[in-house]
C-alpha cells in the first residue's frame, strides 16, 4: 500500500498542560508543525523537547483564520494530508490507519469524522457531531473566529470516515472573551454569512445582551442562505431564551413553538418549553411536551444538540413531571433511567423510593 505523507499542524498559546497529550495524539503523523502565538509558560520548550517543529509569532490584532493559515504554511510541500486539531483535543489511537485506508480508496480533498465536544462526569460523550479539519493543501482558513476551511481548488470531495474519533477536553479556565469582538468583526466582513450571524446572536445571548441577540438572530432567520432547519430552530430557541431574560414569557413561548414547528424531529424545543411550563407549575403541559420529546429516539450528530436533552437531566425532569401528573409508573421508569445515568445522585434515589411507595398505594 502506498504510504501517504500526513502532517499535523496547530496554533497554541500557554498550552503547557496539554502538550504531552497533544503530541501523543499526533504521533501517528509524519511530523508536527505548531505556530505558537506568544506563550508565556513552558509550552514552546516542552514541544521542542518532544521533537515538534515550532515557530513563534505574536499578533497585535489576533484572528484565528490568519493564525491557522500561518500554521498551515509551515506544513511541508510534499504533504498529501494535513491534520488540524487544537491542543485540548485528542484522537482515539489508530486513527491514521483508518484515514489512510479511506483516503487512498476514495481520494477525497477533505474528511469528516466524529467529534466528542463534551463529556459527562462519568466520561460518557455528551454533545457529539461531525467535523472536518483533515484536508489536502487546497484549502485556506476563513473567518476571524469560528473559522472554517474554504476550498481553493477546482473539484472538492468530502467523505465521512467512520471510526476516526476526536475527543475534546476543554480548559474552562481559559478566557473566551475575544470571541465576541471577533464575531462582530466576522459579521462586518461577511454580513451574508448565516453561520456566523447565528453564532454572533448566540454570543450576545451568553452575554445577556438580549435585545442585540434578538435583532441578530432575526437577521439570521431572514437570510436567504439560512436554510438549515436545525440551526434555524436553534436561533428561535435562543430568541425565546432572550425573551425569558427580558421577562417576556408570552413571546418566549411563541418562539419555542416556532422552534418546534421548524424542527419537530429535535428534542430541544420541546424540552426547553417544558422547562418553562414546569417553572410555572403547569405540569400537564410540561408532560405533553416531554412525552413528545421522548418519542424522538435518535440523537442527531450535529453541534445543535443540547446535552441536557439526552442525559440524566431529561429523564429526571420527566420523572418528576410524571409524578405531578399522576403517571406514577412512568415516573418510576424515567427515574430509573436517570439513576442509571447518574447513579450517585441522592435526590434521584429518594425520588425512586417515593415513586415506588406511591405505586404500592395505588
Amino acid at each position: 500500500m502506498k504510504k501517504l505523507k500526513i502532517y499535523a499542524y496547530a496554533i497554541c498559546k500557554n498550552e503547557s498542560k496539554y502538550v504531552e497529550d497533544y503530541v501523543r495524539s499526533m504521533s501517528e503523523t509524519d511530523g508536527i508543525y505548531v505556530l505558537d502565538t506568544g506563550s508565556t509558560d513552558d509550552t514552546v520548550e516542552k514541544l521542542k523537547k518532544l521533537g515538534v517543529n515550532v515557530v513563534t509569532e505574536k499578533f497585535e490584532n489576533f484572528r484565528f483564520d490568519v493564525a491557522r493559515n500561518k500554521s498551515l504554511a509551515l506544513v511541508p510541500e510534499d504533504a498529501d494530508v494535513c491534520v488540524c486539531t487544537d491542543f485540548d483535543e485528542a484522537f482515539d489511537p489508530g486513527w491514521r490507519e483508518k484515514l489512510e485506508s479511506a483516503w487512498l480508496k476514495e481520494k477525497p480533498t477533505k474528511v469528516e469524522y466524529l467529534y466528542n465536544w463534551s463529556f459527562d462526569e462519568y466520561g460518557n460523550p455528551g454533545t457529539t457531531f461531525y467535523i472536518s479539519k483533515i484536508h489536502d493543501k487546497q484549502y485556506t482558513w476563513y473567518h476571524p473566529v469560528h473559522e472554517v476551511l474554504k476550498f481553493t481548488g477546482s473539484q472538492e470531495k468530502s467523505i465521512i470516515v467512520e471510526g476516526i474519533v476526536l475527543n475534546h477536553h476543554q480548559d474552562y479556565a481559559k478566557s473566551r472573551g475575544s470571541y465576541l469582538p471577533l464575531l462582530e468583526l466576522s459579521v462586518q466582513e461577511d454580513p451574508e454569512d448565516d453561520r456566523n450571524l447565528h453564532y454572533l446572536g448566540r454570543e450576545y445571548m451568553y452575554y445577556k445582551k438580549y435585545n442585540e441577540s434578538i435583532d441578530t438572530l432575526i437577521k439570521h432567520l431572514d437570510l436567504k442562505t439560512s436554510t438549515w432547519r436545525d440551526e434555524r430552530a436553534a436561533s428561535m430557541r435562543f430568541i425565546a431564551k432572550d425573551y425569558q431574560g427580558l421577562k417576556r414569557v408570552r413571546e418566549a413561548k411563541m418562539y419555542y413553538e416556532l422552534a418546534i414547528a421548524e424542527a419537530p424531529y429535535l428534542r430541544e424545543g420541546y424540552v426547553e418549553l417544558a422547562m418553562l411550563y414546569y417553572d410555572e407549575q403547569n405540569y400537564l403541559k410540561a408532560y405533553q411536551l416531554l412525552k413528545s420529546a421522548s418519542e424522538i429516539k435518535e440523537k442527531p450528530k450535529t453541534y445543535i444538540n443540547e446535552e441536557f436533552c439526552w442525559n440524566y437531566y431529561f429523564y429526571d425532569l420527566f420523572s418528576v413531571v410524571c409524578f405531578y401528573t399522576e403517571h406514577f409508573s412512568e415516573a418510576l421508569e424515567y427515574a430509573n433511567l436517570a439513576h442509571k445515568m447518574n447513579p450517585n445522585n441522592e435526590r434521584i434515589q429518594k425520588n425512586i423510593k417515593i415513586f415506588q411507595e406511591q405505586i404500592k398505594k395505588d
